[in-house]
């Protein structure tokens, strides 16, 4: 098996920088915003943070490529950096804390590119989760001061916890019934939203967390965290890893039920 210790310090390395730039514009009266074409929004900060983690990566790791939200793709080969500056901009330009930076490395293999390694910081929350195949999932302040962490072992929907981000994506999808039908199942659901529900799920606070619509820089990190902490992550077609466009992530046992509902439309339609 490969070894992903230095790939995964110099993930930390990156991130520690983009949350000095990021924390250093939250909360900024003078905040630059800007619409892109999809309508959504984009700092300064999130510019500034990927070119920064593009910069040190591309003199620590020249023959990499990198793909990030703001800057596209540069180069190609087998191993691949994927960044999402900052996963929660609307949050961060209106100063809510919830808002992460997402740094992954994704490697070729038989199934085609898969995450092996995902830091997932969100400073402003006091918080950073990370990963890497093979080694197991934590949290903490650094690589030398960390818990190990483990998706919980609720076997019941009754039982389990449900995050998501909002509603207005499944209705776009012609899934929202299953949708509602899942949240009248669980016992508990919270929209909590980007980032975070994944990082709960892998910890054992939630129990299934899904999203209709979402891009490869919003996944990457968060999928190899998910499952090195034992969980299950998959598109809502059930295929593994951060592929789908969309994504179901769960502490496995409550998995097929996840799908069952979220695709209860498109069976019945």
């Amino acid at each position: 098996m490969a070894d992903y210790h230095d790939d995964l310090r110099l993930a930390h390395v990156l991130a520690d920088a983009a949350d000095a730039a990021t924390m250093d514009r939250f909360q900024a009266l003078d905040l630059k915003v800007e619409t892109k074409p999809d309508m959504t929004p984009v700092s300064e900060a999130d510019k500034a943070a990927e070119e920064l983690i593009r910069g040190q990566l591309q003199r620590a790791r020249p023959r990499d490529a990198i793909l990030g939200e703001e800057y596209g793709v540069e180069g190609s080969g087998p191993r691949r950096w994927v960044i999402d500056p900052i996963d929660g901009t609307k949050n961060y330009v209106r100063g809510v804390p919830v808002w992460a930076t997402l740094i992954a490395l994704m490697e070729a293999g038989d199934t085609g590119f898969q995450p092996v390694v995902g830091v997932v910081s969100a400073p402003a929350l006091g918080r950073r989760w990370w990963a890497a195949k093979g080694l197991g999932a934590y949290t903490g302040r650094s690589l030398a001061s960390a818990s190990r962490i483990g998706v919980s072992k609720v076997a019941s929907l009754e039982d389990a916890s449900f995050a998501y981000s909002s509603l207005s994506g499944w209705e776009e999808q012609g899934r929202l019934e299953g949708f509602l039908d899942l949240t009248r199942a669980c016992w508990r659901t919270r929209a909590y939203g980007d980032f975070w529900p994944y990082m709960m799920v892998a910890e054992g606070s939630v129990d299934i967390c899904a999203e209709p619509e979402l891009s490869l820089w919003d996944m990457a990190a968060v999928a190899v965290v998910v499952q090195e902490a034992g969980g299950t992550y998959t598109g809502l077609d059930g295929r593994h890893g951060p592929h789908s466009g969309n994504a179901a992530a769960s502490n496995g046992l409550l998995h097929g039920e996840l799908l069952s509902y979220l695709n209860q439309e498109n069976a019945e339609g």
